[in-house]
This record gives C-alpha cells, structure tokens and sequence, in this order.
C-alpha cells in the first residue's frame, strides 16, 4: 500500500482540504496535526525516509516516541490535495519528547508547522485529559470568530454564552464551553503553555485577532466542532449587524432543560443572568 493510501492519510488530506473550501486558510494560514496509532505507523513505515533530528522548541516528555502527522510551515492548505507530499510530513518525536525527526513527506524541503510546540503541548495536555483518545489538533483563520474578538470582551465566560445562545446544538456540541487567549506572537513557547491550560479545560480555545485552535478524538469531530463554533460566530456577526440587542434568545432555563435532555454537563459560570 502506497503511503497516501492509508486511511488515516486520507481522512487529514480530506480535513485539510474542507477547511480551504470553507475559507479558513488564506496563503499558508493555519496548520493540522494528527497523533497517528501505532497500527497505522507499521501500514506505512516501509516508505519512510528518515532525516535528522531537529529540536522542538519545547519539551513533551509523554509523547516520546510518537508519531504525527502534520501540515508543513510555509505551506498552502489548497495545496494538500494535489501535492500532499510536498505539503505535509510525518514526524517522530525522540525518547526524551524534545526533537522530531521527519520520517516522510515535505519532499522539496521545509519543516513541520512553525505552531509545531503549541501543537505538541497540546496534544500532551488532551492525551493525558482523554485517556489517550484525543489525536488531532486544528488551527484554523476561522473569519467569524476573528470577527468577534474585535467587538466582545476577551472572556471565556462572554464568548461561551455568545456563541451558545446562537444555536441550540451549540451547548450540546461544546458543553464544557471555550476558552480565549489574548493576542500574543504566534508559535513559540509562550501561547503554546497559554493554550495548554486552557485546554485542560476545554476543547477550543479562541486566539484573539488570529482564529480558533480545536482537538478531538479524530477528523470528523475535530472539524465538526471548529464548523459548529464557527457558523455559531457567523450567526452571531448577523444579528450584531441586523440590530445591537436580542429580542428573544435561549434563557438561562432553557439551558438547563437542555443539558437534562441531552444528558450534559454545562457549567454555572456560563449560566449568568444578564
């Protein structure tokens, strides 16, 4: 089987691709990755190609050894599905979780993502939260949520009951709610731990003026979580532009009737009155 063959290959090809067809990925903005199983690294390890080790930027002791698949810096979105190998690459971390080596891809040179240690501090914080469950981290310019970071107070609680109050699903979608990290210089070390601790508690966090940053156990509900947030914005931007206030919107109540329904969790402080 060719190394593009394999399923889990595929499905990041696909994700990568809608989110260009949605407009989330002007020139090379965003980036994605993928903690590949290790039945899935033995499907391909005979097409690797190994280059030298190269350091992280940061230290992600429990994901030594791990592979990931991700997208490459300084490349396009739009150019996934033509020319994956020249757009994306998969890494090995080492023993110590503190350099990565490419073992395929990126066949005209470059490297990993340059948010490759917000992306692996990341995926060290959901490991560890979910059991091991959650594999894929997604950074998208998701144009909506930007939007929004301009005009509403940079607050989890204020985004989260925003952006729950848009869509009925939402609560049920994202119930532990969102996090926001302020603007701050993108991927170095410094929004990477802001990230990672507001991830511990949830699964999306909004980086001010720049996008969204998402993980899930795979592709579908990584990107179907990013989707529902961002339509959920888009709504929002609507009615902002249609009138300054709510006549009517899903009440406090309403909530709480929700989460017995849908048998989920919503945390009080997002259930303030106004």
């Amino acid at each position: 089987m060719r190394f593009l063959d394999a399923e889990f290959v595929q499905g990041f090809i696909r994700m990568a691709n809608d989110g260009w067809d949605l407009g989330w990925h002007e020139r090379n903005g965003g980036n994605l990755s993928y903690r590949v199983k290790p039945e899935e690294v033995e499907e391909v390890k005979e097409h690797f190609v190994i280059k030298e080790w190269q350091p992280i930027g940061t230290s992600v002791p429990k994901l030594a050894g791990e592979y990931f698949l991700v997208t490459g810096s300084g490349k396009f979105f739009r150019n996934v599905i033509i020319k994956p190998e020249d757009s994306i690459c998969m890494i090995e971390l080492d023993e110590m979780g503190e350099n990565y080596r490419i073992v395929w891809g990126l066949v005209n040179g470059g490297r990993p993502t340059s948010e490759l240690p917000s992306h692996l501090m990341n995926h060290e914080v959901k490991m560890l939260a979910t059991d091991g469950k959650h594999r894929v981290i997604y950074h998208a310019h998701t144009t909506n949520v930007i939007a929004l970071t301009f005009v509403l107070p940079l607050t989890d609680e204020v985004f989260t009951r925003e952006l729950w109050e848009m869509a009925t699903e939402c609560p049920v979608v994202f119930p532990q709610g969102i996090g926001v990290v302020p603007w701050m210089v993108p991927g170095g070390r410094d929004i990477a731990v802001a990230t990672s601790e507001l991830m511990k508690q949830y699964d999306v966090a909004i980086w001010a003026h720049h996008g969204m940053f998402a993980s899930g156990e795979d592709f579908d509900l990584t990107f179907g979580l990013m989707h529902t947030v961002e339509k959920s914005a888009e709504i929002l931007v609507k009615m902002l532009s249609m009138r300054p206030d709510k006549l009517q919107t899903i009440t406090v109540q309403n909530f709480k009737d929700l989460a017995v329904d849908f048998k989920v969790e919503l945390p009080e402080k997002f259930l303030y009155e106004k």
